[in-house]
């Protein structure tokens, strides 16, 4: 599992953003609560790449830049631009 050192894909950071979203939410306070599921949470990027391409995918569609500009362009500078670029 490659966590690229961003806090928001740890499993704390889900875990504590649905009890979040229970405890600050109508839906959640009703009892009608949130269950956030991250089913790629523990797959390497690899193995990620190659669920995409089963599912066909199309990569040149998506971004994976932290600092993207307003129309959705990545930076390619950031460590997440740059793991990208070495596959």
């Amino acid at each position: 599992v490659d966590y690229s050192g961003y806090p928001d894909c740890r499993p704390e950071f889900i875990e504590s953003f649905e009890r979040m979203a229970n405890l600050a939410t109508k839906a959640g306070v009703e009892g009608q609560g949130f269950t956030i599921q991250a089913p790629l949470q523990n797959l390497s990027k690899a193995d990620i790449v190659k669920a995409g391409v089963r599912l066909g995918v199309d990569y040149s569609l998506t971004v994976s830049c932290y600092q993207a500009d307003d129309q959705g362009h990545a930076c390619r500078k950031c460590d997440s631009c740059r793991l990208r670029a070495e596959g």
